[in-house]
C-alpha cells in the first residue's frame, strides 16, 4: 500500500470509527515515521476537493465521504495480491483455519464489521493480509480450480487496527472487486459508515 493510502486509512479510521476530525500534520508524520512532505502529498487531492481544510500545521476533515470515494477510485487491490489459489473447503472453514496473525480483509472483514447483522449476501472468497504468506498456504491443501483464497501483502501498520481491515479499507477493497455480490457488501458498509458519520 502506498504511503498516502496509509494516511488516508488513518484519517478515515479516526473520523468514521472514533469521531476525530482534527489532526496535526507533524503528529501524523511522527506516528508513521513519514516525512511531513508525505503528509502534505496525502492531503493534496483531498484539499483540492474540499474534503480537507488546512490551517497552518493543523487540518480538519470536512468531508470524509469524498476521501473514501477518492481512495476507492485509485486503489490497486490486484497489485497487492501475492497469492491466489483454490481450497476445497467452505469459506467459514477456510477462515477458521487461518493463523492468528492474519488480518481479514474483503468479505470476511465485512461480515465481522456488520455483526450481529447477517451479511448482505453469501460469499465464496476469502481475502487475508499477512507478512507471512507461506504460513497461510501450509494450512491448506491447495487444489486446481477457481481461486477462492487470496493472500495480500500487509503493510507495516495494518495490524495496529486489529484482526480485520478498517471499515473504510474494507469498503475500498470490496469496491475494487468484481464479484456479483460486491455491490451488496459495499452498500451495507456504506450504510454503516453513514450511521457513524455526523
Amino acid at each position: 500500500m502506498k504511503k498516502i493510502e496509509i494516511i488516508w486509512r488513518e484519517l478515515l479510521s479516526q473520523a468514521i470509527e472514533k469521531g476525530n476530525f482534527n489532526f496535526v500534520q507533524k503528529d501524523l508524520a511522527n506516528k508513521f515515521d513519514f516525512s511531513t512532505s508525505t503528509i502534505f502529498q496525502a492531503l493534496k487531492t483531498p484539499r483540492k476537493m474540499g474534503a480537507v481544510r488546512v490551517q497552518g500545521r493543523f487540518f480538519s476533515i470536512e468531508d470524509a465521504e469524498k476521501i473514501l470515494y477518492h481512495w476507492a477510485s485509485v486503489r490497486d487491490l490486484e497489485g497487492e495480491i501475492v497469492f491466489s489459489g483454490h481450497v476445497d473447503l467452505p469459506v467459514f472453514e477456510i477462515e477458521g483455519a487461518m493463523p492468528a496473525e492474519v488480518v481479514f480483509g474483503g468479505y470476511s472483514a465485512a461480515r465481522l464489521i456488520l455483526e450481529p447483522q447477517t451479511p448482505p449476501a453469501d460469499y465464496d472468497k476469502v481475502f487475508v493480509y499477512t507478512k507471512n504468506p507461506e504460513a497461510v498456504k501450509k494450512r491448506f491443501n491447495l487444489d486446481r480450480g477457481r481461486a477462492n483464497l487470496f493472500i495480500l501483502k500487509a503493510d507495516d501498520f495494518l495490524t495496529g487496527y486489529g484482526g480485520k481491515t478498517t471499515l473504510a479499507q474494507t469498503f475500498v477493497d470490496i469496491w475494487n472487486m468484481n464479484d456479483w455480490y460486491a455491490k451488496e457488501f459495499t452498500e451495507a458498509l456504506k450504510a454503516k459508515i453513514d450511521g457513524l458519520l455526523p
